[in-house]
């Protein structure tokens, strides 16, 4: 490099951010990221760079922060810091320093912990009606970050996403009895993972025949004519 020739360097570092949760954020939430100077372990750390994400639907969480290249000093240590809150509420924040610019490869995945009693949740009910996330199907897990979601409405009225396609129909709810009709679904094609998971979706609501809350933990399981657990949904 000439000398004179200009030091400072804009650049970026650029990640996800993480929660093992299979939850909707509330509408509202932001979650910060920040690149922080933490040299000093009897002073504040110092911020050099931040990044506000205020339209976050549900992890994984994409983030851009954009950095001077000359604030970045050899004998300095730095780290990562991720929080999501929902006004003035912690709702989550990495419990383990993550650093960064340490020799190796920056690693931009942020894992962030659930703080507790934090975590927003739907009230307390006695009635599936309402917004559902499969968390298990049939006992087989559900694949990461991919959304099976269950919209039962007051009327009935059932609307959702297998993962791939929308779909529509209608629930008969009598007391803790549950069943679904035919369910009408776009036709568009992802991958063979997607689309298996989908199918089994679809499959199970066939063959539901009653419901049981836990209104504790604010989850929804579907029952088969046996009494036996098909699928377990989250409240979103």
């Amino acid at each position: 490099m000439p000398a004179g020739q200009a030091l400072a360097e804009a650049r970026t570092l650029s990640g996800k951010v993480v929660y093992r949760e299979r939850m909707m954020l509330p509408a509202g939430a932001v979650v910060e990221v920040k690149l922080l100077d933490v040299s000093l372990a009897d002073a504040p750390a110092r911020t050099i760079a931040e990044a506000r994400i205020t339209d976050a639907k549900a992890s994984p969480i994409p983030y851009t922060l954009r950095y001077d290249s000359a604030q970045i000093e050899p004998r300095r240590t730095y780290a990562l810091q991720a929080r999501i809150q929902d006004g003035d509420r912690l709702l989550f924040i990495n419990t383990t320093r993550h650093a960064v610019f340490a020799g190796g490869k920056d690693d931009g995945e942020i894992q962030v912990e659930h703080v507790a009693g934090q975590v927003p949740t739907q009230p307390a009910s006695s009635s599936p009606v309402g917004r559902w996330l499969a968390e298990d199907i049939r006992s087989g897990g559900v694949i990461d970050n991919l959304q099976s979601v269950l919209e039962i409405a007051a009327d009935g009225a059932v609307t959702g996403s297998g993962g791939c396609n929308r779909m529509r129909g209608q629930a008969t709810i009598a007391g803790t009895s549950l069943t679904f009709g035919a369910m009408i679904t776009t036709r568009m094609a992802c991958s063979p993972a997607v689309m298996d998971q989908e199918s089994k979706f679809l499959s199970v609501l066939e063959a539901v025949r009653s419901f049981r809350i836990d209104p504790q933990q604010h989850k929804l399981f579907l029952l088969d004519a046996a009494g036996q657990t098909v699928m377990r949904l989250a409240a979103m």
